[in-house]
């Protein structure tokens, strides 16, 4: 029985039990992506005992159809085209460059307002758990993996409470030491917040101050 998240709390809560093994370690680093991935990565990161930090990605909606991903960027100059969506779309390289230009002054605002003037997290040699609120096509998500592979990490392992089942297995193929860990895998999977009760946006006040809570929670243990 398929079930439905309360919230992204309450997701975030029941996702952290499945990777308390990675609990109270110094190698690990949780990056969730803004905006809703935060008040997941909240939840893991506090059980964890791990830090929590932010990787921005931002996904190249279509024209007219925000919700389909032609692709998706991240930090570091990631840039990841879907090959099965571009073919069905009548979209000139000019088009495509205009969308990505739009995105990535989105994704370098984010940025400057989250992390201010800190440095991004190093995760080279480190145990990275990426996570999001949910995961459907998997080309924001697959922009994250491709950032965090470029800093060489320990072990990459992506989290979400929710995905597509044929995403989640995409991950878990395409790289030897990489590891999806999802609590419901439903097909046809639709749309990520027909899996929550409440999905309301996330705010940027919100991820603020939850990374800030994090930081001092760190800083208490």
């Amino acid at each position: 029985m398929l079930r439905r998240f309360r919230d992204r709390t309450e997701a975030g809560k029941l996702l952290a039990e499945q990777l308390k093994e990675y609990a109270n370690r110094s190698d690990v680093l949780v990056l969730a992506l803004p905006r809703g991935g935060v008040p997941v990565g909240y939840e893991i990161a506090k059980a964890l005992n791990a830090p929590l930090d932010v990787l921005i990605v931002r996904k190249l909606g279509a024209p007219g159809q925000e919700e389909l991903a032609l692709g998706a960027i991240a930090s570091g100059g990631v840039r990841i085209m879907n090959e099965d969506v571009l073919p069905f779309l009548s979209l000139t390289e000019e088009e495509i460059e205009r969308i990505v230009a739009r995105e990535q002054s989105e994704l370098e605002r984010r940025e400057k307002l989250y992390r201010g003037d800190r440095p991004a997290p190093d995760a080279r040699g480190k145990i990275v758990i990426l996570v999001d609120d949910g995961i459907a096509t998997g080309a924001s998500m697959r922009s994250a993996v491709e950032a965090i592979k470029q800093q060489q990490p320990a072990k990459l392992i992506v989290a979400a409470p929710v995905a597509a089942r044929s995403t989640c297995e995409e991950f878990n193929r395409e790289v030897d030491h990489e590891t999806c860990v999802c609590l419901e895998t439903p097909e046809p999977f639709f749309a990520v917040g027909l899996w929550y009760e409440d999905f309301a946006q996330t705010t940027d006040d919100e991820v603020r101050d939850l990374l800030a809570l994090a930081a001092r929670e760190m800083d208490q243990s």
